[in-house]
């Protein structure tokens, strides 16, 4: 099944004990990260009680008093964990800062573990707030979806001729992988009308894979292969799945990490959306793998860690780290 060119995957026969029930799957999911970098996915085990809570909990998150959620500023944040006001962040450096707020959240690390030493700007603490109950459904939902990545990884693994656990074995309890709530608010009426201003700018996500789920209000749109702005509607239950810049350049351009916005909402409309950006361990050395060099494509990008990157784009895209820098 296709949505406007984006696939739908049925992951089901990836948790069946005999392996040739998977190779639809994998096939599925290796053309669909050539052709267009988007594909939807069902049957993925995160049921519908739990996804709809998450919108639940998102909306009691953000309806909280702007004081409150001042506290969980994420420009206080050394390693990139809190609260993002509305304009905070810019994908789009050529359009107007993003009409959204966010929270972000990831592995909780203490402060005094090696790993937060080695790497302060990616790992340590989580701001959660006072919200009862909100840090608990936040990391539940968090182990949630790396099993669903995990199994996405291994699949990726398996097209690419490469051992399983190629990727997954970057994955410890140590990669850098985020957890984001994000709001779109209705927009002032007198900004409806400019067309420049989107609610999340064109971009491409700066990791390996983003699990997103979406609320029924809709306004993803994907750049096809066509250089097209296709929809990518909310299918129940479905998660989108994408490719990020990290896997695009671990395979040498054959998976393409696809630029995405969402377009301006009515007045009056709010959106609620939870991307779940899929990033290994910060030291992870990524080159072009050996399956996806050949006669004809060279390696066409050198050895970078995976650390780097992320904080090259992070550089880029956030106001706030812009201004301390300067």
């Amino acid at each position: 099944m296709t949505m406007n060119n984006v696939p739908l995957i049925d992951i089901s026969p990836l948790l069946s004990d005999n392996r040739e029930d998977w190779l639809p799957v994998v096939e599925n999911i290796d053309q669909a990260c050539r052709e267009i970098g988007f594909f939807y996915i069902q049957g993925h085990g995160i049921s519908s009680a739990q996804l709809e809570s998450m919108f639940t909990l998102a909306k009691t998150f953000f309806a909280q008093p702007e004081d409150i959620k001042q506290q969980l500023l994420i420009a206080n944040s050394s390693n990139h964990r809190g609260w993002g006001s509305a304009g905070a962040e810019q994908l789009d450096p050529s359009k107007p800062s993003d009409w959204k707020e966010t929270f972000d959240m990831a592995l909780d690390i203490h402060p005094e573990h090696p790993i937060v030493k080695a790497c302060p700007q990616l790992y340590g603490p989580n701001q959660y707030g006072v919200l009862p109950g909100f840090q608990q459904q936040m990391n539940q939902h968090y182990g949630l979806l790396i099993n669903v990545a995990r199994r996405l990884l291994q699949a990726m693994a398996i097209a690419l001729k490469l051992p399983d656990d190629f990727f997954n074995q970057y994955f410890d309890d140590q990669h850098i992988s985020v957890l984001r709530m994000i709001h779109y608010p209705p927009r002032p009426a007198d900004q409806v009308v400019d067309a420049d201003a989107k609610a999340a700018g064109a971009h491409t996500d700066y990791g390996c894979l983003t699990l997103l789920l979406q609320d029924d209000v809709g306004g993803l749109e994907v750049r096809n292969a066509q250089d097209e702005w296709v929809a990518a509607p909310p299918i129940k239950d479905a998660l989108v799945v994408n490719i990020g810049d990290l896997m695009q350049r671990w395979t040498n351009d054959y998976y393409r990490s696809t630029e995405h916005r969402v377009r301006n909402l009515s007045p009056g409309v709010h959106r609620y959306s939870m991307p779940f950006f899929v990033e290994p361990r910060y030291d992870t050395p990524v080159s072009c793998i050996p399956s996806c060099i050949t006669a004809e494509r060279d390696a066409r990008y050198p050895l970078i860690t995976s650390g780097e990157w992320i904080l090259s784009r992070f550089a880029a895209t956030y106001a706030y780290r812009t201004q301390d820098e300067s």
